[in-house]
């Protein structure tokens, strides 16, 4: 069986574009050196079939599978285990999924040639390498002087799309691809959907979002530019996650804040952390925070390497938040792990005003696990810290400027201290939201 494989592979090789062959032939050496490396036997007919089967198509080139254990979800209310090797979002009782902890990660195992998320591919639970990629990941830590101290940012602002979101969906739309996903729909502040919309349209993927008819135009337009079905809702962002839960039954619900394998995406920002410090652990990481994918993400990477013996002690964890919706800041308050109403009031920050998060309690036990906290920030200290920001040369949206904010509160109350090593994770660039940022700068519009 394997001879008459590499039989109809040879023959079908000679149809690739030379572009396609070279991707192909990029993935299939990058799997298999990480699965050579976490000491998994590969057969050549695991590795080649797929490639036959192709027939030299180009919207159908499938990467080598991996043929290890299909990863399991974990329903947070009825404790009931699935399997991921369908499309799900939710349990059938209404609970959200996690996926089960991951089982370490060595930096022996980095694949060290990709400069992308991929070179953390063995630790990710697909089932082979990705079958698309617009080269998320790796994105630049920088050192700064604020306030007196050298502090580290994660430009995330430097995804594809211009947002960390897109870390997420990479991981996530890889896995949908492998188990059948067919047309998808999300809900989104803007920047989720841009990423959705944006990716869903490289692996030709049919894909409508849903976001507020009050988010920033240029948002908009990017989701537009991907071609994806653009649905304004009126009213605040719980009304639009109301709208695309309204819509589960038309297409599969592709959201980044219920489907776990978006976190699975989001845990290679500790490993790039870890990675880009020397191998070393920052004493603190501030991440502006709505529904708490990145913390989820940062939580279940150090996890990992802690698993690994790779690390002995994890970062303290910072969730910040505007004060004018900062659900995670009411249930931190009243010292519990479950939903706790507020009013909310509007912000500038529209990436993180989310009313009500999916996972409040996995969230608040990541952030006390690590000694660390949520930080609330006003409308008043946005515009300054944005422009503190622009000045050392980084340019973000209002929503990434809550960090510098955060910083400023943290460093000047003793919280952060300049002797430690500290890293803000700037999530969104400044041209997502230009119009916003040039009314806070005092810009006269025209």
């Amino acid at each position: 069986m394997t001879a008459g494989v590499l039989f109809a592979v040879v023959a079908e090789l000679g149809r690739f574009a030379a572009d396609d062959f070279v991707k192909v032939a990029g993935s299939w050496f990058r799997w298999v050196h990480a699965h050579f490396l976490r000491g998994k036997r590969v057969s050549l007919r695991c590795a080649f079939e797929p490639l036959a089967e192709n027939r030299g198509c180009r919207a159908r080139v499938r990467l080598p599978c991996a043929k290890m254990k299909i990863p399991r979800y974990h329903c947070a209310a009825c404790g009931r285990v699935h399997r991921a090797d369908r499309p799900l979002w939710r349990c059938d009782c209404g609970g959200h999924l996690n996926l089960a902890p991951g089982g370490g990660f060595r930096r022996s195992e980095i694949v060290a040639t990709d400069a992308s998320l991929w070179r953390y591919a063995a630790a990710l639970a697909l089932r082979g390498p990705p079958r698309i990629s617009l080269g998320e990941g790796w994105t630049p830590l920088l050192r700064r002087k604020w306030r007196g101290a050298e502090i580290h940012f994660k430009l995330e602002s430097q995804m594809p799309t211009g947002s960390f979101k897109d870390r997420g969906t990479a991981v996530m739309l890889n896995h949908l691809i492998e188990v059948g996903v067919g047309s998808i729909h999300e809900d989104s502040s803007g920047n989720a959907g841009a990423s959705i919309a944006t990716y869903g349209a490289a692996a030709g993927i049919p894909c409508r979002v849903y976001v507020p008819a009050a988010a920033p135009r240029a948002k908009l337009v990017q989701i537009a530019a991907a071609g994806a079905e653009l649905r304004l809702i009126s009213g605040t962002r719980q009304d639009v996650t109301e709208a695309a839960l309204a819509a589960a039954g038309k297409s599969f619900y592709a959201s980044h804040n219920w489907q776990p394998f978006f976190i699975e995406g989001t845990k290679t920002l500790a490993f790039e952390l870890w990675e880009q410090i020397g191998f070393r652990v920052p004493g603190n990481i501030l991440v502006p925070t709505g529904y708490g994918s990145n913390i989820l993400g940062l939580e279940r990477g150090f996890d990992e390497l802690e698993r690994s013996g790779e690390i002995a002690a994890r970062p303290r964890l910072f969730a910040v938040q505007a004060a004018n919706c900062a659900a995670l800041a009411a249930v931190w308050a009243a010292g519990g792990n479950r939903f706790v109403p507020f009013a909310a009031k509007p912000t500038v920050a529209d990436g993180i005003a989310t009313p009500r998060p999916v996972r409040i309690a996995e969230i608040l036990a990541a952030l006390r696990r690590s000694k660390g906290g949520v930080v609330t920030v006003s409308e008043e200290d946005i515009a300054p810290a944005l422009a503190a920001l622009g000045r050392t040369g980084l340019f973000v949206e209002p929503t990434a400027a809550t960090a510098g904010a955060a910083l400023t509160q943290l460093l000047s109350d003793g919280t952060i201290t300049a002797d430690q090593t500290t890293v803000v994770v700037l999530t969104g660039h400044g041209l997502k939201a230009a119009d916003r940022t040039g009314e806070l700068l005092g810009m006269a519009g025209g």
